[in-house]
């Protein structure tokens, strides 16, 4: 390594961005792999991501726990089936104190451009300080759930002189109690804040733009013995299969069925599930008004689905109150309607969504800026959401995304995590033993994976954008893309992110002129 690039040394070898699942994730295989300079910057000051931002009243998983853990660290204190946020952030903190990533991590520090620097050969994070980080790798791992949005699109939402609680922001010591709340949205956040709110205050309204499907959570509390044994090899491997076979199915039927046949049974599908939500309905809700607004008119998985024993439930109290007029502005002591009406308010809950990796809008041009001036900003805006193995974009060297488009392969988080960190690791690791400190994903590997993404992609593209088409919903960004769902097989993710295909890069030592037409081959790198 006698030139310029090899001969700069950056400060760290590898820096995450990122102290989330994702995170202590890609922390961990690196240290799997013999590898210790790195560094985890996190602009809070804990681990934990999401779950230790978000700690509003009813948070939970909404998946079972025993597929909600990573794989090497199955957890045997679950409490519940589902459990509790409080608990998941600290199954979090748990596994990263347990493999030393305190002292790995530096808090405070919120990255606010990632630069390539070509001529030393490694990037240049630039810190809201002012100050400047240098690493030869970079692993961003800011997760799916990127901000909470501040504007929920309301007029006159800074006008309220109430209470503003949001998920990710909530105020535990304002006191609810005998107050007249009002709860925007009816998202998986708003299921689990509205019932649990709902028995302290005076009144509780929650506006409802879409009905949500909320089906019953097989939720019970796990005895400490039961939950050991769930996260024993005899018990929980079989139940973690199980899940994944499900899962592996399901997706081979969204992007496997043959195109007619598809178009032929999806519409039946989704009248079905409404016949038996309807029934469902009549059975949880009293009031013949109120089930008709509560009625999806879209198939069950045209949204997130929610679980939930209670939410349902919660519109046959007499303090609440289901609205679906649509709000026509905020103003000082509440909320004017579009029928006119004045809603005299305390507080309002913002559970109005996020910010998502699938939205083209989330990436800010000037922010990463690659290879030859290359910004994702722009490209993302300008050319769609893409990325090999959903990680690794051409002309940003060195440097992958652990929650990338087309990433969520309908598993529980940490299983897309383990894909996507294994996949960059691995690729790390074989730099580091090649000696070859420049390695960037080719052109063609990239736009040979897209192709088949949208190959792949044709039937969920008919499901949203034709069978439910007009349909509000995350899983559609604003370009009419599903950049949130990976259309292909969950094993083959796996097993391509434990065998990267290595001759999908390009490993160098110096800067290139060009390498769009560098040939792809078949070597391949496991950890």
């Amino acid at each position: 390594m006698a030139n310029a690039a090899a001969s700069a040394t950056p400060e760290h070898l590898v820096v995450i961005i990122g102290a989330g699942p994702g995170g202590i994730c890609a922390s961990i295989l690196l240290q799997d792999q013999g590898i210790e300079d790195f560094v985890i910057l996190d602009q809070a000051a804990d681990f934990g991501g999401s779950w230790r931002d978000n700690h509003y009243p009813g948070l939970a998983v909404d998946v079972p726990g025993f597929t909600y853990q990573y794989t090497f660290a199955p957890n045997p204190k679950w409490q519940r089936m589902f459990p509790m946020g409080r608990q998941v952030w600290e199954y979090h903190r748990t596994v990263a104190r347990q493999h030393g990533l305190y002292e790995h991590a530096r808090w405070d520090t919120r990255v606010v451009k990632e630069e390539w620097d070509d001529a030393a050969g490694f990037w240049r994070l630039h810190i809201a300080d002012g100050s400047q980080i240098t690493a030869r790798f970079v692993i961003s791992a800011i997760g799916a759930y990127i901000t909470a949005k501040d504007d929920p699109g309301i007029p006159g939402y800074l006008d309220f002189t109430g209470e503003v609680l949001r998920p990710n922001a909530w105020n535990h010591e304002y006191d609810l109690r005998g107050k007249r709340v009002a709860v925007i949205g009816t998202g998986a956040s708003s299921v689990q804040i509205s019932p649990s709110i709902a028995p302290q205050v005076a009144l509780l309204e929650v506006y409802q733009r879409t009905p949500v499907w909320a089906l019953p959570k097989p939720d019970v509390a796990i005895p400490g013995p039961v939950a050991r044994a769930m996260a024993g090899r005899i018990v929980g491997k079989p139940l973690a299969g199980v899940a994944n076979l499900f899962i592996e199915g399901a997706l081979r039927v969204a992007y496997q069925t043959p195109r007619p046949l598809f178009r032929w049974a999806a519409p039946r599908f989704d009248g079905g599930a409404r016949r038996l939500y309807r029934a469902y309905l009549r059975g949880v809700v009293r009031d013949e008004r109120v089930r008709a607004k509560l009625m999806p008119g879209y198939g069950p998985l045209g949204k997130r689905p929610t679980l939930s024993n209670s939410f349902l439930q919660t519109f046959n109290r007499d303090n609440v109150e289901l609205i679906d007029v649509p709000i026509e502005r905020i103003v000082s002591d509440g909320i004017i309607t579009a029928d006119g009406v004045h809603h005299r308010l305390d507080a309002i809950v913002l559970a109005t969504g996020y910010h998502l990796f699938s939205d083209p809008e989330s990436y800010v041009a000037g922010t990463v800026v690659g290879r030859d001036g290359f910004d994702l900003g722009v490209f993302y805006n300008t050319q769609r959401l893409q990325a090999y193995q959903s990680v690794a974009v051409p002309r940003l060297p060195n440097r992958w995304m652990v929650v990338g488009p087309y990433s969520w392969i309908g598993t529980g988080w940490h299983l897309l995590v383990e894909i996507s960190s294994s996949h960059a690791v691995n690729v790390i690791a074989a730099a580091v033993r090649r000696d070859e400190p420049i390695v960037e994903v080719t052109q063609r590997a990239h736009e040979e994976y897209r192709a088949m993404i949208r190959r792949n992609d044709e039937n969920i593209d008919f499901y949203y954008n034709t069978l439910n088409a007009g349909l509000r919903t995350y899983y559609v960004n604003s370009d009419g893309d599903m950049p949130y769902i990976r259309p292909t097989s969950l094993f083959g993710a796996r097993q391509q992110s434990r065998n990267v295909d290595l001759d999908a890069y390009v490993f160098r030592t110096a800067p290139l002129d060009s390498i769009a037409d560098w040939p792809v081959g078949r070597a391949t790198a496991g950890r």
